[in-house]
């Protein structure tokens, strides 16, 4: 034992903040969390706090289990104390956890799990050696407790449990163990057991491998097991298996199945809620595709039956009530993440999937990662798009419309008489369940279902009609997933019997009397603009007036929403916003709300995410407004940088939240775009200086704040270069410095955004401006390794392609040189982007490079005419330049461009042929 112990007078005064913290009372818990907080400075804080736990029986246990919730919290300073500090806290929780009353020995078992996960099980070798000793103790209780510390440091930490210890594997003595305590006639003990081992199967543990067929037939042993939470884990270790092994389970596929979909039935849901996992996985791998394929006529049907409300979910959702003047409570409001604003190019295959926001299944819109941008990250699954908390209803559902992308017509031959049945049910829950998973198959099944939407439709529309709200807000969604099809511009008729009534349909269900069906509604009538486009113009007044009258009705959570469903407006109708009509029903709801609100409420941040979409759509006609809103945005930009200056000078201080920073660059970007020069007055009026705070954003540590400063930079240009020009000495020696070829993952839309701004940059100051020459030669240092690297994200290679492309049209000498470097790769990085202004200035450039040094094209002919004949419609200007090239190198030397044509695929040369006569 240490040798440690404490001070009097430091004991009574952790001890006495320890007792104040049970006072409820908000301020106080603040004072209480900043005094804990200094606390962690003291060198032996955390063995007073062991102490407390271990040698203090005469106070009270809530005390003495708020030391060892503190303990568990500050784990991490054990690797800064000194060794006797750290020994005597480490003995002391082992002495805590052996010889006290449960819930002293409960708070040791979670400091035990937490020292070892931050010291690593082979920094605590004796610790592992005694809890496995306490597997075999006579005390049940101690023995539960043991297993109990076991199970969460293999859940949390698996890895490092996976571990050579003075030269002998700890889990190679564990594991066969764990085996023999899956029999144990205690039911916990056997839950703790199968779970255990299931957590190393997908970190391939080689301990574990090397039993793995004792370990199958363990798991077969305990599946009928009379406990449901030995079944449950059973089903989990099964999935596990299944997608870390599939093969050993292969063999057995039929009995596994069989089992799986018997516990998919279980009573029970949380086991058939793990064995719901099973299918959900099974589909999810298309490699297992031909072994799950048999089984789809007798899995659909259960994840069918699985989709009905549970009782619980019905007493726990009070789906009844007309709750719309009822307040919200703070705790349904769930955190946003703000990411900021990342230049990207459109593909021309609909690969636009998962590129707009997605909305969930009650409207509640999915967190994205903040800065995954192009990185081909998963991102549609609809598991994510479901609200709450995760149940059986929602696996089920996201097993199915898996199955669905995966098996597309198959899925619904299986499931169209079970599905009519549920559809037109007089069974109100069944109905609902219907509507889900036709939402569900929406995306997989889409062309097998099209021919009965102008049925299912109509179904939808007049469901939300139904008494019961949580029948309209599941119609509501379902109507979101099919909101592509009722837009599509086919007829006229097809617009006035599915577009119209759709629209209209969901418009009420944004003004419903329940929270539920609003927030629902909001949320499909946000996806059917994105549809609809254009579309929506002639119905704008309407559509507006509803939305401006839900301000009025909606409590706070659902205002949240509105703000995203009037921002996806404005993105849609574009410049049709500008009719003064709609900007006098528009604005005077927004300006109020932006009046109310402080420069630090959360709730700021969508309404300025929503005013930035709306500037751009109103363009001039904001003008009125525009004033208020730049001088706000530059104070929130000044009032945050001094914020995070201080906290650079004082990191005791919290890091301030950066997206009050980012959101009011993204409005300013957004004003820039929609005023242009008329900026400039603004931008006199206003102190500081705009352009000075821009360009310390620049510099920030956060990618995030960059990102967004990069954005306004490129907008700005493009708006307003006059007022830029003075500025962008300091600027573009920020800009070249981003430019990163292989950037972390964080960094990537920084990195995008300045890509993209420099070309806008290089575009505004003009052929052979003598100013930006002396930037060429380092940006495009910079942007040819970009383009060329392997492992860039894509939306990094088209942004510097653009870029090269317009810094080239610019100032092709100093670049033609470089031409046979980055030729392939920038053809091959752009010509799948759909055809728009910023492409067509791009190959401009690149055709200006190619008549300037023509031989630095020749390696890459293929790529170049490639890309060439993938345009749709090129401008006048650059169908010349194509023209021109195409006919210069025939005329050149006609045999070999014969020769070298003939080689092409045909498609390539029947276009050439068809369009340039080459």
């Amino acid at each position: 034992m240490s040798t440690w112990t404490p001070q009097p007078a430091g004991l009574q005064e952790i001890l006495q903040t320890i007792r104040d913290s049970t006072d409820t009372q908000g301020n106080v818990q603040r004072a209480i969390t900043h005094k804990l907080n200094t606390f962690t400075r003291v060198p032996d804080y955390i063995a007073y706090l062991a102490y407390i736990l271990t040698a203090l029986p005469q106070e009270e246990d809530q005390i003495r289990t708020i030391a060892g919730y503190l303990l568990k919290n500050n784990a991490r300073l054990l690797l800064s104390v000194s060794p006797e500090v750290a020994e005597y806290a480490k003995s002391a929780v082992l002495q805590a956890f052996v010889s006290s009353p449960p819930l002293i020995r409960n708070a040791a078992g979670h400091d035990i799990v937490a020292f070892l996960g931050a010291l690593e099980p082979r920094n605590w070798p004796d610790c592992l050696q005694q809890l496995v000793n306490m597997l075999d103790s006579p005390d049940p209780a101690l023995q539960e407790a043991a297993f109990s510390v076991f199970e969460k440091a293999c859940e949390d930490f698996p890895r490092k449990m996976d571990v050579e210890i003075n030269g002998t594997r700890p889990l190679d003595y564990m594991i066969p163990k764990f085996l023999v305590l899956s029999e144990h006639p205690m039911p916990k003990m056997r839950s703790h057991a199968v779970a255990c081992l299931s957590y190393f199967v997908p970190i391939n543990s080689q301990s574990l491998f090397a039993h793995i067929d004792a370990f199958i037939a363990c798991l077969f042993k305990r599946a009928s097991d009379e406990d449901p939470s030995v079944r449950r884990h059973v089903c989990q270790a099964l999935v596990l298996l299944l997608a870390a092994r599939p093969e050993k389970l292969m063999p057995e596929m039929s009995n596994v199945a069989e089992y799986m979909l018997y516990s998919t039935k279980d009573k029970n849901e949380s086991v058939a809620l793990e064995a719901c996992e099973f299918w959900l996985t099974f589909a999810e791998d298309p490699d297992l595709a031909a072994f799950l394929h048999p089984l789809l006529g007798r899995v659909a049907p259960v994840l069918l039956d699985c989709m009905i409300y549970g009782e619980d979910d019905l007493l726990w959702l009070d789906g009844d009530t007309e709750d719309t003047n009822v307040p919200d409570k703070e705790t349904d409001i769930k955190p946003r993440h703000y990411g900021g604003k990342t230049h990207g190019l459109d593909r021309d295959q609909a690969q636009a999937n998962g590129q707009e926001r997605k909305r969930g299944a009650y409207g509640e819109e999915t967190l994205d990662d903040e800065d995954e941008d192009d990185y081909d990250l998963d991102d549609d699954d609809f598991a994510d798009e479901m609200s709450t908390e995760w149940n059986l209803r929602k696996c089920a559902a996201a097993a199915l419309d898996v199955l669905a992308v995966r098996f597309g017509p198959e899925l619904l031959n299986v499931l169209l008489g079970p599905l009519k049945n549920k559809l037109w049910s007089a069974e109100w829950l069944e109905r609902e369940s219907g509507i889900l998973a036709l939402g569900a198959m929406a995306e997989g099944c889409i062309d097998a279902i099209e021919p009965h939407l102008t049925t299912l439709v109509p179904y939808l529309i007049n469901t939300l009609n139904d008494p019961k709200p949580l029948v309209r807000s599941i119609a509501c969604w379902t109507l979101g997933r099919y909101a592509s099809w009722c837009t599509q511009p086919i007829s006229e008729q097809h617009k006035n019997t599915y577009f119209v009534p759709t629209m209209e349909g969901l418009l009420r269900m944004v003004l419903d009397d329940n929270k539920r069906v609003q927030e629902a509604g909001c949320s499909a009538f946000a996806t059917l603009e994105e549809d609809a486009g254009p579309e929506l113009v002639p119905y704008l007044e309407p559509v507006l007036r509803n939305l401006v009258f839900a301000f009025e009705k909606y409590q706070h959570k659902n205002t949240l929403i509105l703000y995203d469903a009037v921002g996806t407006l404005a993105d849609a109708v574009g410049r049709a916003l500008q009719n003064p009509a709609y900007v006098e029903i528009l604005m005077p709801p927004l300006t109020s709300r932006w009046a109310k609100l402080s420069d630090n409420d959360d709730d700021l941040i969508p309404l300025l995410e929503c005013i930035a979409s709306v500037t751009i759509a109103m363009g001039p006609a904001f003008s009125p407004y525009a004033l208020p809103v730049f001088q706000r945005c530059v104070n929130i930009i000044h009032q945050s940088l001094l914020m995070y200056q201080a906290y650079q000078q004082s990191p005791d201080l919290d890091e301030p939240d950066k997206s009050f920073l980012v959101v009011s660059l993204d409005l300013l970007s957004g004003l820039a775009q929609g005023m242009g020069m008329h900026l400039e007055t603004l931008i006199g009026q206003t102190s500081p200086n705009l352009l000075q705070l821009l360009t310390v954003c620049l510099k920030h540590p956060q990618a995030p704040v960059r990102q967004s400063a990069y954005a306004l930079v490129g907008d700005l240009a493009m708006g307003c270069f006059q007022l830029l020009r003075p500025h962008l000495p300091a600027i573009m020696a920020e800009l070249i410095e981003q430019l990163d070829p292989e950037p972390k993952v964080e960094f990537i839309s920084a990195c995008n955004n300045a890509a993209w701004s420099v070309g806008e940059v290089a575009l505004r100051y003009g052929r052979d401006d003598l100013e930006f020459q002396q930037w060429v030669n380092p940006l495009i240092a910079r942007l040819i390794p970009i383009l060329l690297h392997p492992k860039a994200p894509r939306s990094l290679h088209e942004n510097a392609a653009v870029s090269i492309g317009r810094i080239g049209l610019m100032h092709p000498s100093i670049v033609a040189p470089h031409l046979p470097e980055f030729a392939q790769a920038w053809c091959l990085a752009l010509y799948e982007i759909r055809d728009n202004e910023e492409k067509d200035s791009a190959f401009r450039g690149l055709c200006t490079l190619v008549q300037t040094n023509p031989a630095g094209i020749a390696k890459s002919l293929l790529w170049f005419c490639n890309a060439i004949i993938r345009w749709h419609q090129p401008s006048a200007e650059l169908n010349s330049m194509f023209q021109q090239l195409l006919s210069g190198f025939k005329h050149h030397d006609e045999a070999g461009w014969a020769a070298q044509v003939s080689s092409f695929p045909p498609v390539i040369q029947e276009r050439l042929a068809t369009r340039y006569g080459v």
